[in-house]
Formats: structure tokens, sequence, C-alpha cells
């Protein structure tokens, strides 16, 4: 028996190679699920009867002498604005409560075509809108290192679930820090690939201009391994990049001799000590490994966290126009047909939807639109130049994800103060450049990490800093939430 605590890639070898059984793992990895859940409140359900049935497949082929692919037998839990056939799809909001997805996202096809066993779905904050995973309608999620914390959001259900050792891998979305600010709170690895290397189709929009998926796992050679399942052209998606995948497990090992290291020292602003602890002590674990360390002169991300909460918001105001009782989930019946719009979306919605709907629609309202919505557009492009002219002068940037470590639940009641929670995440967002947050440790019993940034499409060198970081940080053991049966 492998167990699920272990990486991704020694799991998928084992059942390639005959050595462990998919749907034994597979049984392992939902009692493993039912009791994190317990404490974490992370899972939105289980697909028992289907990843079953999908282990069996994989153990099959491996008898029949066939590779069934890099991800064979390893169980996947997917967040829940992630279309996937004939399953639940509520992105964490009472209006799509009933709603099944008819068809499959392409990253979905993708870990079905690797062998992964899709076994769960993920609760996250409602529609992907908060940092905290607070919104969700069926409550927070909590944090298996600190149940009292959050774990980030939106997609802290999914960090929670691998955090706490139940899965090796889970998707994530990110549309302003959504899965990087999980992966840091949760001591996980995450990636925010450039916008265009994954296909969105089957991910329910927030902003379709920074939207992306990526995956959350333990090891920088597990995340390589799943990025690569994931990326590549989707012919029906227009805005997927047609342009090859790097070898990424490849570039894990080669290493950061001869790389620049560039730090905004000035978005350091009132980061807790363990943050900027945490920062110093990687940055000085890669001069040691042979690459150059500056200080490149970036401004503040005030910018382009000003310009952030007017586009992503004027985005979700569009793209949530659609749920409006009709064709999806939740209906109202109360009055007319206006009646049954705004009854809908008016008890449909969360607070923060709303709230966010509200902006967006305001912003793009006559009268508005040029003092503000484009304003913020030469904001985003000011932010875009920004970043690649200090990319020009290095190779990748190294910041925190974060300004804190994972805050107690309930105590970040202004929005204001949570959408600040986002200020080092939204600057690669709007620009579109990929970005990884990588554990450097535990600070106080919680997980701290840094996050790298470097040129579009160039995942490869995230990945040969962020492998770096990890052979010289402190190994994280995931905190145990399960009892037998099940127990490694």
């Amino acid at each position: 028996m492998i167990a699920t605590a272990e990486s991704a890639r020694a799991l998928a070898d084992a059942v390639r190679s005959g050595r462990a059984s998919a749907r034994a793992t597979t049984e392992t990895a939902r009692d493993r699920l039912r009791a994190a859940h317990t404490t974490t409140g992370a899972l939105a359900n289980l697909d028992d009867s289907g990843a079953l049935e999908a282990a069996e497949s994989v153990d099959a082929a491996v008898a029949r002498g066939e590779d069934p692919g890099p991800l064979a037998g390893v169980p996947v839990v997917l967040k829940d604005n992630l279309c996937q056939r004939g399953r639940p799809c509520t992105c964490g909001s009472r209006l799509l409560e009933g709603y099944r997805a008819p068809y499959d996202a392409h990253v979905v096809s993708r870990l079905r075509a690797a062998g992964a066993v899709l076994l769960g779905r993920a609760h996250m904050d409602e529609f992907a809108m908060g940092s905290s995973t607070e919104t969700c309608a069926w409550g927070p999620v909590r944090n298996p290192w600190d149940p009292s914390r959050v774990p980030g959001g939106s997609s802290g259900g999914s960090a929670a679930l691998v955090a706490a050792g139940a899965v090796p891998v889970a998707l994530g979305s990110d549309t302003g820090g959504s899965l990087r600010l999980p992966a840091a709170f949760c001591g996980l690895v995450g990636l925010n690939p450039t916008w265009g290397r994954v296909s969105r189709r089957g991910l329910v929009a927030f902003a379709s201009s920074t939207d992306r998926i990526g995956p959350l796992v333990r090891e920088v050679r597990d995340c390589a391994r799943v990025a690569g399942v994931l990326a590549g052209p989707d012919p029906l998606d227009a805005t997927c990049a047609d342009r090859p995948v790097p070898d990424w497990e490849a570039a894990c090992e080669q290493g950061v001799r001869g790389l620049s290291i560039g730090v905004p020292r000035a978005w350091l602003g009132d980061a807790e000590t363990a943050v900027t602890d945490a920062l110093e002590q990687a940055l000085s674990a890669l001069a040691a490994a042979g690459a150059t360390v500056r200080d490149v002169p970036l401004p503040a991300p005030d910018l382009a966290l000003a310009a952030y909460y007017v586009l992503a918001p004027a985005e979700a105001s569009a793209n949530l126009a659609r749920f409006d009782g009709i064709r999806y989930g939740h209906r109202e019946t109360d009055g007319d047909l206006e009646g049954l719009y705004t009854t809908t979306r008016g008890r449909g919605f969360g607070p923060e939807v709303r709230r966010r709907v509200l902006i967006g629609t305001w912003v793009l309202s006559a009268g508005y639109g040029e003092a503000l919505y484009a304003q913020a557009r030469r904001a985003r492009e000011a932010v875009a130049r920004g970043l690649g002219e200090a990319l020009e002068q290095v190779d990748v940037l190294l910041t925190p994800p974060a300004p804190t470590r994972a805050f107690p639940l309930g105590t970040r009641r202004d929005p204001l103060a949570m959408y600040n929670t986002d200020r080092c995440t939204v600057p690669a967002s709007l620009a579109g450049l990929p970005e990884l947050a990588v554990p450097w440790g535990l600070a106080d019993g919680l997980p701290v990490g840094v996050q790298v940034m470097a040129r579009a499409f160039d995942e490869a060198s995230c990945f040969r800093v962020a492998a770096a970081i990890e052979a010289a940080a402190a190994p994280l053991s995931p905190p145990r939430l399960w009892t037998a049966p099940g127990t490694a």
C-alpha cells in the first residue's frame, strides 16, 4: 500500500509498475477525505462510485501491460467551479445548488487521460470571490494546521484537503491570488501559470482576463508533473496558447547557478516579521546555491491592487449576468419576470458576490466608464510594463505571497482589509505572468512561504528556483486529521 500522503509521482510510479493498486489507494483517500472534512469542512462532495470505476480501469490497464499515464491512480480533488460531467458544480453558491455540469472542463479531460482518479470536489469562496474561503454558502473552510484560522481563498477547500494529507493533488483557480494565497497559508506548492498556458474551458468565469487554473500539491516536482498534464493547446479555447510545453520536471533538476533573482523590497510594506524573515532566508539559500540576488526598484503594489478591484468586479458583473434563475440552478418565482431576476439573484448570491457585482455594474455605467474603468485599464498597463522592465534586468522576482500568515476566522470583516490580503498576488495576475508559491517552513506553528514570478511562458525558471528553495527549506509533514481505516 502506498500512502496518499506520499508524492503524486511516487504514487503514480507505484501504480504503473503494479506495486500499488489504484483501487486500494482510492479507498484510502476516500476515507481520509471524509475524516479531514470533519475538521476542515472542505469537501463539497465525493464521487465514490465514479472514482472506484476509474481506479479499476487504471488497474486493468496495468494488468494488460499498458501505461495508464503519468498520474496513474493519483486521487485528485477539483475546486467546485470546474465542470465535471454529471457532477454538481455549485461554485460555493446557493444560486447553483442542484446544478450539474453537462460536460468536462478541458483540464478534467486531461487529468482523465493521464490516469488520474477524480475523487471529489472542494468548497470555495462563492464564485471565487474571497481570500479566506469564508464566503462559501455552506460555511467557512478551516486551515488544517490550525482550525481556528482561514486556509486562504478562494481555493481554500482544495488547499485544506491536500495540506491535511488526504489527497496528493487538487486543482484550484486563481484570479487575483485565489490559488497562491491558499498555498501560502496551508504550506503547499501552488502554480498560477501564464495566462493562456492552460485552457480555461469549463472553468466558471469570474474575471476572464485574469482567471487561470493550476495545481495545489505538497512538492515542487509534483507540481511540475501535474502542470505538464494540464498545459497545452485547446482548439476549443481561442485564448489558450498553441505553444510547446517544456519538461518542467527536468527544469527542477537544473539548479539556480547563474540565475538572477530580483527583490522588490517596496512590496514588503507592513508585512509580518515571520514573512520577511522567510523571504530573507530563502534569498540567502538561493545565493548559496549560486544565484545572484539584487534589489529591483518596483513601487509598492498599491496601484495594482486598486486597478484589480475595479477591473475584476467589472468583469464579474458581466460574467455573472447569466445566473438569472432561467438557465442555471436556483430559481425564485416571486412576481413578474423582473421580480424573478431580482429575487433569484438577491437571495441566491451572498453578500460579497452582490457587493462585487454592484461595484462592477457601477464602474461600467454611463458616466463612470472613462473615469473608473478606463483609468483602471491604463493602470493595469502600467503595472504590466513595470514588471516587464524589472524582468528584463533579472530572471525572476521573489516576493511574499501575502503580508501575513493565515489569520483567524472572522477577523477581517472590513472588505478593504480583506482585499489588502491580495496585494502581493494581483500584480502578476494583471500582467498575465506565471507565479509559483512554495513553502519555506513554519513560524509559530503556521506555514510561511515565498513566491517566484517569471516572464510570460517561463514557468521553467519558476520551477528551477522553487526546487532550490524546497531543497533548502524545512520539510513540512501534513497535520494528520484521520484515524484508521486508511492510516499509513
